[in-house]
């Protein structure tokens, strides 16, 4: 658990399940929703950016086996595992995972720990949707959703669909609708296939202004030589230096925290 060094372990329990928590920091609460294959030690070092930003990271354990580095074999078993479990709606569309209830039922519990005007949520990749999903809870300020890939992108209607049953989209909408400093932050990278550019053309729809868009330039001769299968905005794909889109990108995520639940 090396990887994990900071972070303080603990369990929560809701709705008949109980999962294990990572937390760093102090202040408000931000939930780091992890990517497939699990909390990586790339995954726990975004965690540790959040944490020094002046933020509570709490980072929950989703699957896979915490502070175990990404590997082919553990990214194809961790894959496979989100196929068959009915947590995740891999396939179906205008579905919410169910494993977002739990989550939410997280945030609040968070947002009591930690106080503040409510709790940054990023998910990534496979639970990139979650903070969208989430935001039918008010308690979610400031979410972030880095490429976000259910349903998988079988057909034109899953390319297009938000992993959110009809009912949350309308919450969702009304919520952006009522409060005009809401923002939905999305990140993805113009190659990914994962994360296709019809899911963030269709939150541009549903969302108007509310939804704010980055997409970095991962095309053939790109010039930061950026690969065309890069995915991972925040962690894998992140390059730490200043004037870099994914470290751009990195920091309009903080700043999206500031001004929501710092108020700066």
């Amino acid at each position: 658990m090396q990887e994990l060094e900071g972070f303080e372990a603990d369990t929560f329990a809701a709705l008949g399940s109980e999962r294990r928590v990572f937390r760093a920091g102090s202040g408000p609460a931000v939930l780091v929703i992890t990517e497939i294959p699990g909390i990586t030690p790339s995954v726990a070092a975004f965690g540790r950016r959040v944490a020094d930003a002046g933020f509570t990271a709490v980072l929950p354990s989703m699957f896979g086996t915490p502070g175990k580095p990404a590997s082919a074999a553990y990214i194809a078993q961790s894959i496979s595992w989100a196929c068959v479990s009915k947590e995740f709606a891999t396939w179906a569309r205008n579905k919410t995972s169910p494993a977002t209830a739990w989550a939410r039922a997280l945030a609040r519990h968070e947002h009591e720990r930690c106080g503040g005007p409510g709790v940054g949520v990023v998910g990534m990749c496979l639970t990139g949707n979650f903070a969208l999903a989430m935001m039918v809870d008010p308690v979610v300020v400031a979410p972030v959703l880095s490429q976000p890939s259910l349903p998988f992108p079988l057909s034109a209607g899953h390319r297009r669909d938000l992993n959110l049953s009809p009912d949350d989209l309308a919450t969702v909408k009304a919520r952006c609708a009522d409060d005009e400093d809401l923002c939905v932050l999305g990140l993805r990278f113009t190659g990914d296939k994962l994360a296709p550019p019809e899911r963030f053309a269709r939150l541009r729809d549903e969302l108007g202004d509310a939804f704010v868009g980055v997409e970095i330039d991962s095309s053939k001769g790109n010039v930061h030589g950026i690969s065309a299968s890069a995915h991972s905005v925040l962690t894998d794909e992140l390059v730490d230096e200043p004037g870099h889109p994914t470290r751009d990108a990195l920091d309009q995520v903080l700043d999206l925290f500031r001004r929501r639940l710092l108020g700066g």
